[in-house]
């Protein structure tokens, strides 16, 4: 063996070198097992911890003090079909009848050649036919009239014209139903425009995704942004909001190249509003004056994620944390870690504290707001209390690994995380604006850019009216259809017309 002499700093040296090396090859091994775990495991952050005893049944699940069960017969039994029936159909749905009945020349007895008369009949089956989107040209006429008595009398004729209704879009072909049905293919079934054409060609109709999308943009101009303008009033007079933002690529921005990240910031009332309300809004970048402009006025509770934008927004405005993030940075170190080790550590630990909170809020689900206020006290209080003051000991001894990451970031956020126990109104999870985003964030998967800002704000509106029509149980295409067809015959600049074309009011029409 070979001695080699060096001096004291550079052992201290070396020392740190090979630290810093270890917790990088530790960091890049948990890397490895989350980037596999999110390819191939399930998405889901429950854990069945019966599954961590695996490794150790025998030892975990022996007990010598439990007395061995007698063997006893029971009787064969059957299981009773389920009557519930995830198959439903609308009752008003038109019924079309098929009739088998024998020929004139058939209806004779094949024993004494008599004549046969009805006696019953008998439902032996029905079906659901669909019957695929037909198109129609829709002519609109209108009828002059004149009186046949002032024709031969008078020295003038009085001519009266029919008026006729607005249309959608000045001098184009495309009828309110057609702009709504191209628009709830893209935004809400997430269709791109360059299939939608494909469709149309096949059924001899050439219609460009150009105009298509030239359509879009302007309905959202005319008669969708006003529309969308007042739904923000309505929002900002409210007590408690969500908020949450993605990511979207804009090909042709000013200063920007076209990899470049453009944000779609999302804002929602909470689950206890009598009129839920969803707005998108887009931006070109993620800065912290964005939702600052956007939220101009309002005074309240907002639920937001940890980005650090949101805590600069007015004293008016008391941010409430997520604690799915938080659960989530523990759940995402579980995934990191070697199996085997999982049970009894730390990370577990803090996951389960997580999801006793997340039980106790599901205790809680059906009380009122005051009392849900008042238990929260009893039972949520103290248990947050322990939880923080066992992540400041775990801070101490906690390695630069994805659990003390979690620690940390759960202590950093301490101050919002606790604003859930202010009001009994307030969630313990930003879910809601998360499930709100989700079908922007799936239909950017279809279409992928937006080619202009122009464009990719006429998304944001068009985005908004649907997902508040969804919110409200309304059919988005009926709902756009309604809005097409009474929007270019309104004053948009008068409340009471506009008033109209929203959604509670149309919901309150339509029942």
């Amino acid at each position: 063996m070979k001695t080699v002499t060096i001096s004291a700093k550079e052992y201290e040296t070396l020392k740190t070198e090979n630290n810093r090396l270890s917790q990088q090859n530790e960091w890049l091994i948990e890397q490895v097992r989350l980037a596999k775990h999110k390819q191939f495991g399930a998405s889901s952050e429950r854990m069945d911890t019966s599954q961590l005893h695996l490794f150790n049944e025998i030892e975990t699940e022996s007990n010598p003090n439990s007395v061995e069960p007698e063997l006893i017969e029971i009787e064969r039994h059957s299981r009773k079909k389920s009557k519930e029936h995830k198959d439903k159909f609308p009752t008003d749905l038109p019924v079309e009848v098929i009739e088998y009945t024998l020929d004139a020349d058939e209806q004779s007895c094949p024993k004494c050649n008599g004549k046969l008369h009805v006696m019953g009949k008998e439902v032996k089956r029905r079906e659901l036919k669909i019957i695929p989107a037909k198109a129609v040209i829709i002519e609109h006429v209108s009828y002059t009239y004149s009186c046949r008595c002032c024709e031969k009398n008078a020295v003038s004729v009085p001519i009266v014209k029919v008026p006729i209704s607005k249309p959608v879009i000045k001098g184009s072909f495309a009828a309110p139903e057609t702009i709504a049905h191209i628009l709830t293919q893209k935004y809400v079934m997430g269709v791109p425009l360059y299939r939608q054409e494909q469709e149309w060609n096949r059924q001899g109709i050439e219609i460009s995704r150009q105009t298509m999308a030239n359509w879009a943009v302007k309905v959202a101009e005319d008669w969708l942004e006003p529309i969308y303008n007042e739904l923000h009033k309505q929002l900002l007079a409210h007590d408690v909001l969500h908020a949450d933002e993605t990511t979207v690529q804009v090909l042709h921005e000013s200063g920007k190249t076209a990899q470049s990240k453009s944000y779609m910031w999302l804002y929602r009332t909470s689950g206890y509003s009598q009129t839920p309300i969803v707005l998108y809004d887009y931006k070109p970048d993620r800065k912290s004056d964005r939702p600052m402009t956007f939220l101009k006025g309002f005074k309240g509770y907002l639920h937001a994620d940890g980005y650090a934008g949101y805590h600069k927004l007015s004293p008016d405005i008391t941010i409430v944390g997520c604690w799915a993030h938080a659960r989530r940075k523990f759940d995402e170190a579980l995934k990191s870690m070697n199996p085997k080790e999982v049970l009894g550590s730390s990370t577990l630990a803090g996951k389960n504290y997580c999801d006793k909170l997340f039980s106790i809020e599901k205790q809680l689900s059906s009380l009122s707001f005051e009392e849900r206020y008042s238990k929260r006290q009893e039972l949520a209080r103290s248990f947050l209390d322990e939880f923080f003051v066992w992540l400041q000991t775990q801070r101490k001894t906690a390695a630069n690994n994805s659990f003390g990451r979690a620690v940390s970031y759960t202590l950093d956020q301490q101050k919002y995380l606790e604003h859930y126990l202010l009001d009994g109104r307030l969630e313990i999870s930003n879910n809601r604006a998360e499930r709100s985003i989700k079908p922007f964030v799936i239909g950017r998967k279809n279409w992928l850019f937006s080619n202009t800002p122009k464009g990719a704000k006429a998304s944001a509106i068009i985005y908004s009216i649907v997902e508040t029509a969804k919110e409200n149980s309304l059919n988005p295409y009926d709902y756009l259809t309604h809005i097409f067809k009474q929007a270019p015959n309104l004053n948009l600049h008068n409340l009471e017309h506009l008033n109209i074309l929203m959604p509670h009011h149309f919901k309150n029409t339509a029942r």
